[in-house]
């Protein structure tokens, strides 16, 4: 059988990864798709000193890869959300399959993406999108598809991670561990997409859909980033049996879907909660399975590149496939997709740590209690630190039980009234993930 012929849009890190693996491996990935992988053309503003493109032709222009009449499928490794959404429908409208790792794209563009690769009989493959090299998107769409999926909760940013790990392991402040992350090349100039959420907020977005059956809500995700951390937090967090992680968590209840990124404690002891440095982790719950774990490289050159070259594998395997015979792209039937809303985060439900700076008087506590209890919400426990010696305040820690946010949010604002309590009251998340 003649080889597939694949053009290359981008040829940065994933893009000169994607090259050099479908090159090195040629032999391998044939014999799993039962017929070649050739790059035919490749799109690039500047060279990547990491490959041998030495005989393929290039061109300069996206949108040449996808209106050549010679290639099958267009890799769309460019990034953003406009010339990418054009190339992509572009290759889609000229009958071409569209391999992708942009996660942005699919989260805000994908529904539109979809219908039209649907129309067209097209297939539009995304599992380098979520998580790099861990094949997570395969793992629940189709390892997974006995499952009623009640729960996913991830570590899907790799820099946020790091500058947790550092704060925790050396005590360094968010700023310091910052300035060294975007000096490896971890975070970029503006790190807004990493630090306050809204990187994995994308991808938690995608995980959503796939787990639930709903349409992608980027638009509904609640993001809170990790910038107003204090190491005081993380260490309190610590001396309760807790780590302080970036989490994505989706939960399907009877009222609706959360979808929410933020700072979370989660007892030390879960695997999830050893996961450092810039590596990923993604955990599931089903009905059937109970909690399966995917760990690996959240980022990177090659390990992203192993996901875009296994989506390779399977549009080729599916080429001669009827449409309708297909693994869906949101893993649900396109028609039978649930309009299951999206709650808002004060209708969600979690465990809170509480930290109150209250003056060391008799009955600050006691005052404490009561407006917790009046609303209802359970104190797990409590912690209180020696008065810090220069201004005679106290850090109280609690630990609640699990609540529904609005009745925090209203505890919360009850507090900062009290006379006993000095500045903002300081609220983490808790999942204990079992």
């Amino acid at each position: 059988m003649n080889p597939v012929k694949v053009g290359i849009c981008g040829l940065g890190t994933v893009g000169g990864g994607t090259f050099n693996v479908l090159k090195r491996n040629a032999e391998e990935i044939a014999r799993r798709a039962g017929r070649g992988i050739q790059v035919a053309q490749i799109a690039m503003r500047t060279p990547n000193p990491q490959c041998d493109i030495t005989g393929t032709p290039i061109t300069n222009d996206v949108f040449a890869v996808a209106t050549n009449p010679e290639i099958d499928i267009v890799i769309e490794l460019i990034g953003g959300y406009t010339i990418a959404r054009e190339l992509v429908l572009k290759a889609i409208e000229n009958g071409k399959h569209v391999v992708t790792a942009n996660k942005a794209l699919i989260a805000v563009h994908g529904n539109e993406i979809f219908a039209k690769a649907q129309e067209k009989g097209v297939i539009v493959a995304f599992e380098a999108a979520v998580a790099g090299g861990i094949p997570v998107i395969k793992a629940i769409r189709e390892g997974l598809s006995a499952n009623r999926i009640n729960w996913v909760a991830g570590i899907i940013n790799g820099t946020g991670n790091f500058i947790l790990t550092e704060m925790r392991e050396k005590g360094r402040t968010f700023e310091d561990v910052l300035a060294e992350a975007q000096a490896l090349g971890y975070a970029e100039a503006d790190p807004t997409f990493d630090v306050e959420g809204i990187d994995a907020a994308h991808k938690l977005t995608i995980l959503a859909s796939i787990a639930f059956g709903i349409p992608l809500q980027f638009d509904k995700a609640y993001t809170e980033g990790i910038t107003k951390l204090t190491t005081a937090d993380v260490n309190y967090a610590e001396a309760l049996g807790y780590r302080i992680k970036h989490l994505g968590v989706a939960r399907s209840t009877a009222n609706g879907i959360e979808l929410r990124v933020h700072p979370t404690l989660i007892p030390a002891d879960r695997l999830i909660a050893n996961v450092n440095g810039v590596m990923n982790a993604v955990m599931v719950n089903g009905d059937a399975a109970g909690s399966t774990l995917f760990y690996g490289a959240g980022a990177g050159m090659e390990p992203t590149a192993s996901s875009v070259v296994a989506d390779l594998v399977d549009v080729v395997r599916a080429m001669t496939s009827d449409p309708e015979n297909r693994v869906p792209h949101l893993a649900f039937q396109p028609d039978l997709l649930s309009d299951h809303p999206i709650l808002p985060i004060e209708a969600c439900e979690s465990a809170y740590y509480l930290r109150i700076q209250a003056k060391d008087h008799p009955g600050v506590l006691a005052q404490v209690a009561s407006i917790l209890s009046e609303r209802g919400i359970n104190i797990e426990s409590i912690m209180q630190k020696e008065v810090e010696e220069h201004d005679g305040l106290v850090p109280m820690i609690l630990l609640t039980h699990r609540v529904i946010e609005q009745h925090i949010n209203d505890a919360i604002a009850a507090l900062e009234a009290l006379q006993g309590v000095v500045g903002p009251v300081v609220r983490i998340r808790v999942e204990h993930l079992n």
